[in-house]
């Protein structure tokens, strides 16, 4: 299991892929996916009320959360492709610049396995 978690300011938001060996989780309406590697992470968007307060980049928003949708992959690559891509997507909802995204790769423990 990789933890690969995407940075804008104070702010962090984590997500899960699951390997080869591992089960990702089932939970009502999460779609059946036998893809050897696994995506798993909340999405987020900005709402006028409601939602949760978060301060990014300085800036007090609200927003709101979605339900994970787990994501299949046939290779590790194409899911830390994938997972880097929607981290970065879900910060830019909020008005935070792709590029200024930060993104790290940790072990289960939470250990740093990399920092692209």
């Amino acid at each position: 299991m990789l933890l690969v978690r995407g940075w804008a300011g104070d702010s962090a938001l984590t997500g899960t892929i699951f390997e080869e060996d591992e089960s990702p989780p089932e939970y009502s309406g999460s779609p059946n996916t036998d893809a050897p590697f696994v995506w798993v992470c909340d999405e987020f968007y900005e709402v006028e009320s409601g939602g949760q307060t978060q301060t990014i980049e300085g800036r007090e928003l609200q927003v709101a959360f979605e339900s994970p949708m787990p994501r299949g992959f046939e290779s590790r690559e194409a899911a830390l492709t994938a997972a880097k891509e929607h981290l970065r997507t879900q910060f830019v909802r909020l008005g935070v610049e792709s590029d200024t995204v930060e993104i790290e790769l940790l072990d289960e423990d939470e250990n740093t396995v990399q920092q692209p």
